[in-house]
């Protein structure tokens, strides 16, 4: 997808949303700096591609992630609509437009998978479409080894690698996340520019399993 260009008023909040990330994010590994810079760049183009309102989408993307909660703590199901009042807190502090804020908080709040709110808004498929594509092609399968080195999860199950004769388990092996969720994400897209865009990145994971097979003999 080609990059978008931004107004020079969107240009200052892009600068000013990215400094107030800095300051303070410091996320798992997969969920770092770089992780939220992809995302608002995703977003930027989907946004140009089904011309949404821009406005919205791109501090909604570069506030989604800015409270971080563990998967495994009881209010993990609530750290979307928690980061959205804070991103709130930051653009009032700035004096953006209060007529936007409606949308953008829902934005955020909806990004999530566990947080379970339905979607209203074309900008928040966005949102969510451009943190999900993050899980896809080389980024993904990065991000997806990456997290379980950082838990030292063993690669791959040696008796059976990719799942045919057993229950995929990615709490014991990395390579089991690609079956149990990574290769499903493209389904779950929500706009066009998305789906396309999700499918190109899944054909190269799938790519990269073939490899994988070639590699250790299966």
């Amino acid at each position: 997808m080609p990059d978008a260009v931004l107004s020079p008023d969107l240009e200052i909040l892009n600068s000013q949303c990215r400094e107030f990330i800095t300051s303070f994010v410091h996320a798992d590994v997969a969920h770092d700096i770089t992780h939220i810079e992809r995302v608002v760049r995703v977003a930027i183009q989907l946004c140009d591609a089904e011309q949404a309102n821009m406005s919205v989408v791109l501090p909604a993307a570069w506030m989604h992630d800015c409270v971080a909660v563990a998967k495994n703590h009881p209010d993990r199901a609530n750290a979307s609509t928690m980061a959205a009042d804070k991103a709130l807190e930051f653009l009032k502090s700035i004096n953006y437009d209060e007529s936007l804020f409606d949308d953008i908080h829902h934005a955020i709040a909806a990004h999530s998978f566990s947080a379970n709110i339905k979607i209203k808004t074309v900008e928040a498929q966005i949102v969510q479409d451009a943190d999900r594509m993050d899980a896809l092609g080389a980024i993904g399968v990065s991000r997806c080894m990456k997290v379980g080195g950082s838990i030292s999860r063993l690669l791959y199950n040696p008796d059976d690698p990719f799942c045919i004769e057993r229950e995929a388990d990615d709490k014991k092996y990395t390579l089991d996340h690609f079956f149990i969720k990574l290769l499903h994400i493209a389904e779950s897209m929500n706009t066009p520019s998305a789906k396309a865009e999700a499918n190109r990145r899944t054909t190269y994971m799938h790519e990269f399993l073939e490899q994988l097979k070639s590699e250790i003999g299966e």
